[in-house]
């Protein structure tokens, strides 16, 4: 087997980390809840984030990785016990995936260019 292919396959297996959320830096998280209502989601590199709910009350907080999820500590507007950690999902531009809401709802999630 080649070095470059076990390398690549190697980095496949591994588990999804901060490198990984790099593509949302700059770009936004968008969330569509099954009734249509969507909410927004800036990540910064440094360790916090930004959101607007599918209310349009706006939010912020911290996150950092944990055991391959992402962990978020709401601080505004009100701090929240406690974090909500999400499976990283590795890909770019474009990329789509199914997850849970702090809710517990099933939400579309998709990486939109641009703020």
């Amino acid at each position: 087997m080649s070095p470059i292919l076990v390398f690549t396959t190697a980095l496949m297996f591994q588990t999804p980390g901060p490198v990984d959320l790099a593509p949302a830096f700059g770009n936004t998280l968008l969330s569509t809840y099954p009734d249509g209502r969507t909410a927004r989601m800036w990540l910064q590199p440094g360790g916090r984030f930004e959101g607007r709910g599918r209310r349009g009350g706006l939010s912020s907080g911290v996150w950092r990785v944990r055991n391959g999820e992402v962990c978020f500590s709401q601080r505004r507007p009100i701090p929240l016990p406690g974090s909500f950690c999400t499976p990283i999902v590795r890909g770019g531009i474009g990329a789509r995936w199914t997850a849970k809401a702090v809710t517990g709802e099933t939400i579309q999630v998709e990486l939109v260019a641009g703020r």
